[in-house]
Parts: structure tokens; sequence; C-alpha cells
């Protein structure tokens, strides 16, 4: 079978489930329905609509991609059987025979086109997948099971790309670009193990089992996946029997849950890193002189104030006491032995004293006021890291107001760009940088492709000449290397603030057992009888 040319390094992701007697859940013993909680609530059902873990995920239970991921973000067959290399700019993928979509209908081709020249016509799209086929520049039909893409030169990452798009019924036309049809569930015809029953915008989405699924049948009928953004909320229908399976177990709870014998925790290091984003555009909407006056410039935009902000910061701490150990400090958007993490790139060393004499030097011996924006529902513990942030901050003279708010409002305003410092994370899915590269750091290019996440205004030639390198580059070391490069000149820049790369943990009740996932997704079909 022909894979993508990159061969990946073994991520060092630990995945542990903890086995635990006590009684069996009845769902598991009957093999029949499953509820579970996500914390993390979906911005819409189209999934071609937002580049969000949660949607992502929620997706992956109705649609498929050509190419999968496996539990450790490596690339596996989905709708296409295998993929290769025809030349250096054409890449060929064989798709599978005898697949049906929900409603009956074949895949084919046709549908792959149909999917992939819909992403870019999503409207109102606060982080479109467009990164993702960019380097798509025409698609040709060999026959109803081959199609090939030509790229512009060497282009080694689209498999790793389209395993990110999941694929639409060509059948839903035109009539049903818009996110709508999705989220009423009309447009919700895909080729993955579940259907969708019905749902509710920020509450359930009630789904029942594919029998005509191509790939491994889900061990439930049925499943009531819900979402509940309340961390006390969620542990506390867990701890009822509510419902059988959380994700997202808040560090408070970590302790006692692994203490008593009728609940599992499944575990891994995950892809997720948590950082602040400064602001680099010359008028900044929540930056003010230290008494709240007007300042002719930016402070943000010097890199002595950049500096100074993230060593103010004690990401150890914030690790330990706040995340209870289950995040690790760091400087860079991959984890530890990940493909593109820079070995000798540590987490920034605290030091509130050197942090006050960078802010005397550009000029702000007294400081400054600025909010920081974030949510306090997405990421563990995100409204108190970001309490903590502006703590720290204090402590060097800056007067940070902290306003923190639910992901919907928060998605909104950051897509508006109407922030000075938001706290954000991003889940790397693909197992290399490259997305979160060009699509965070990239200067904002929306025909290119780039920078569609990239809402600061960063921009830095050289930065981007060394991801586009990587981009061309199919010699694995070689463009590891390149994004090496990248990832050390957006430090040097302090192009943003990293915090710390979360661990993903997940509860249920005995008698489930559930295969840990690097990418942080909570897939149903991940969860089965113990």
């Amino acid at each position: 079978m022909a894979m993508h040319l990159a061969t990946r390094r073994t991520l060092l992701l630990t995945a542990a489930t903890l086995p635990i007697a006590a009684p069996q859940v009845r769902a598991a013993e009957a093999g029949a329905a499953l509820a579970l909680a996500v914390g993390a609530i979906p911005t819409s059902l189209d999934p071609q609509y937002h580049t969000l873990t949660p949607n992502s995920a929620l997706a992956q239970h109705f649609f498929d991609g050509l190419v999968h991921r496996d539990a450790q973000a490596r690339l596996v067959p989905g709708l296409a059987e295998s993929w290769r290399l025809v030349d250096e700019s054409t890449w060929e993928f064989k798709l599978r025979t005898g697949v049906t979509f929900h409603n009956g209908a074949p895949f084919t081709a046709r549908d792959v086109v149909y999917t992939l020249e819909r992403v870019p016509k999503v409207v109102n799209s606060p982080g479109s997948f467009a990164v993702f086929t960019r380097a798509i520049k025409a698609s040709e039909i060999v026959d109803d099971h081959t199609i090939r893409f030509r790229t512009d030169g060497v282009y080694p990452l689209l498999p790793a790309d389209l395993s990110q798009i999941v694929i639409l019924w060509s059948g839903l036309g035109d009539d049903t670009s818009q996110t709508g049809d999705f989220n009423s569930g009309r447009a919700v015809i895909g080729t993955g193990p579940f259907r969708l029953r019905s749902y509710r915008h920020g509450e359930r989405a009630e789904m029942e089992r594919n029998p005509d699924y191509w790939g491994p049948k889900p061990a439930w009928s049925t499943v009531d996946y819900r979402f509940i953004g309340n961390d006390g909320s969620r542990v506390a229908a867990l701890r009822a029997g509510d419902i059988a399976f959380i994700d997202a177990v808040p560090t408070t709870d970590l302790a006692r849950l692994r203490s008593e014998r009728q609940f599992t925790l499944s575990e891994t290091v995950s892809l997720r890193s948590v950082y602040l984003r400064p602001d680099f555009r010359e008028n900044s909407p929540y930056v003010a002189g230290p008494n709240g006056e007007p300042l002719p410039v930016n402070p943000l935009r010097d890199l002595r104030v950049r500096q100074a902000l993230s060593i103010a910061i004690n990401r150890p701490a914030i690790a330990e006491r706040i995340m209870a150990g289950a995040a690790i400090p760091t400087g860079q958007f991959m984890p530890p032995g990940t493909f593109g993490n820079v070995p000798d790139l540590a987490a920034p060393a605290y030091d509130p004293d050197q942090a006050r004499r960078l802010l005397a030097e550009a000029g702000y011996p007294q400081g400054f006021t600025i909010t920081l924006h974030g949510p306090n529902d997405r990421y563990v513990n995100d409204g108190p890291i970001a309490q903590s942030v502006g703590q720290m901050w204090a402590r060097i003279g800056i007067k940070a107001r902290i306003d923190t708010m639910p992901y919907a409002a928060f998605a909104q305003r950051n897509a508006r760009m109407d922030t000075s410092i938001p706290l954000g994370g991003w889940a790397n899915s693909s197992g290399e940088p490259s997305a979160g590269l060009r699509g965070l750091l990239g200067t904002r290019d929306v025909a290119r492709g780039w920078g569609t996440v990239n809402r600061s205004g960063y921009s830095n030639p050289e930065f981007d000449a060394a991801v586009a390198r990587a981009l061309g580059t199919a010699d694995d070391a070689e463009r590891e290397k390149l994004f090496q490069q990248a990832t050390r000149i957006a430090a040097q820049d302090v192009a943003w603030i990293p915090l710390h790369i979360q661990k993903n943990i997940w509860a249920m009740r005995q008698g489930l057992a559930h295969t840990p996932r690097a990418d942080e997704m909570t897939l149903a079909q991940d969860v089965r009888p113990a």
C-alpha cells in the first residue's frame, strides 16, 4: 500500500488505561447505548465551517476523510485505500469501492471534487479549511474510484492536509452550501459510522449506528453525545450515572477519580498547545497607559515588551498548581519527540526582574494596562490560567484586566480581531507543525490560504520563506529542519507566547474501555465494553 512520503517519527505519547474492578455499566453489557459528555461545545455541524477540534470530532461520527488518523496521529487509509506520487506535482488516490452515503448513494470521485470545491465557498467561516486545500491546483477524475491532484511543484503534505477534510455527498448541490442546512441536519449525509438522529445546538447530538458502514462497526447502536461545558456538572453527571463517559476531566477531580474503584481513567500526552497571541497592529483596542491614558503606539509591537510579558509568566507553576501536572511547559507548538519539535528550544525561563528591565528599556518603566481576553469553557482551566497570568504580570507593573467568556462569544470576538492579547489553543491533528505555522503565524494571504487564523497581524518574510521551502521539500529530514528554522524565527520574534502542552484525560464508569487520542478528539467509536 502506498502511503505519503513522510516516514514519521514515532510520537512519544503515552496511552494508559487503568483497570478497576467494579460493577459494569449496563449500557456496556448490552453493547447498545452510550451516553457521553464532552466539555467543548461545537460551533456548527457544518464540517467545513470552522477548523475547531470539537467540530471535527463531532463530524467524524457522520463523515469520513480520504485519509484517517490513528490514535497517535499517524496517517492511515480512509475513503482512499492508497495514495502515491505519480510525478513531482501529481498525487493519485485510489478510492474504496462499495462505499455508500447514509442515503444509499454510492461514493465516487465526483463527491471528492464537490467537497474540495465547496471548502473556500463557506461563508462567514471563523477558521477556514482552505489552508488544507490551497495546494491543489487542479483535480482530475480518472475514473469513479481514481482521482489525481495537481500541485504547484513538490508538495509532500497533501495526504496529511486531506486528512483534515471530510467528504460530502455531491448531491447536496449549491443550495446546501450554507451552514444552516448542516445545523438543521438536512445536509448531514456522510459515509461515517453513525447517522444523525437529532441535533440541539449547545445541548446534544443523538446518533445511531450506520449498519452499512464500510469500516469497523462501533460497539453502540445509539449514542447520546452531550455538550456539558461546566466541569462540575460534567463530573456530577458521570458520578450520578446519567452518563458513562466524559472528556476533559477537571484537574481538581483527578486524584479523587483515580482513587475510586467505580471509575477508570484514560490519558495521553496531547498535541494541544495553549498560548497567548500579542497584537502586532499599530493600534490595539485594549492597551493603554498605566493610568488608562491613550498611547501613541501599541507597546506590543516592541520585541522587548513581548519578551517581558513572556518571561514574567511562571510556566512550571501553572503546570503544577493550576493544571495539577496535566500539562508540560513549552516554548513551541510541538511536544517533545514529535516531528518538527526543536529539542533545544525550551520554555522561556521565569525572570520577573529581567522583565521589569526590558519594560523600562522599551520606555514603559511604569508598565501599562491591557485586557487579556479568553474563553472560560474551551481549554482545561482556561479561566484560572488567564487569571494567573494577569497576577504574574501585575508583579512587573502590568495592570491586566481579565475578560473571559463562553467560547462561542470569544470565538466571534477573536474573529473580529477585537482583542489585544487573547488566550488560545491549537490542536495539531496532523502530527507535524505545518498547519499551525502557516495558519496561525503565516502572513495573512486569503488567496494563498496562509494566515487563515492569523488575527494578530504578525508578518515576517523570513519566517514565511522557511515555511514555504518546507512545504516544497519532499525529504523528511530537510523538511523538519526548515520547520524547526521557522519555529526558531517565530520564537525569537515572540510572535506568540507559548504556555504549555495539555495532557488529554478521559474518565468512564467501570466496564468501559477507551483508546485515548493525541489529537484530543472524543469519538464514540473509540469507546467499547471492557
